[in-house]
């Protein structure tokens, strides 16, 4: 498979929200980068990040217009859209940037590039986001610490 294609699988299993495809495709020192610039290293915590990740927005996909490629190194453009915990009333699409450097037919790198405004007020309106605080603390590597 060439460099495109691995990115182009990626994105599939992103939208088909298939977490264990998406560790497949990660390398074991995976490194994703959120629109805040918070990372997560680690491709076994980046597959835990994912799986909340879907369930805080389980209709999560990302569309991609354009790809550039320079060498290892992509860059996407499109948008993204879903709905906190699957409901119409706080549904959302947005333009968002994607990075992304794949070696050895693993992506090491994905980062985005997005505002996260929407999908955050999003989840205000909802009154499910103290039940959710879990997945999305550990998509962000920050899961609280047992007392």
């Amino acid at each position: 498979m060439t460099n495109k294609e691995t990115i182009q699988v990626f994105i599939d299993r992103i939208n088909a929200h298939d977490v264990e495809g998406l560790g497949e495709l990660m390398s074991g020192d995976h490194r994703f980068i959120d629109a805040h610039g918070n990372e997560v290293i680690d491709k076994e915590k980046m597959i835990a990040g994912w799986r909340g990740y879907f369930e805080w927005f389980p209709d999560y996909s990302i569309e991609v217009n354009e790809i550039f490629e320079q060498g290892d190194t992509f860059a996407m453009f499109g948008s993204a859209s879903g709905s906190f915990k699957g409901k119409s009333d706080t549904s959302w699409r947005l333009p968002a940037a994607w990075k992304a450097v794949v070696k050895d037919g693993r992506v090491i790198l994905w980062q985005v590039f997005a505002d996260t405004k929407i999908p955050l007020e999003s989840m205000s309106r909802s009154n499910d986001v103290a039940d959710s605080a879990a997945p999305v603390q550990r998509f962000v590597g920050h899961e609280e610490q047992s007392q």
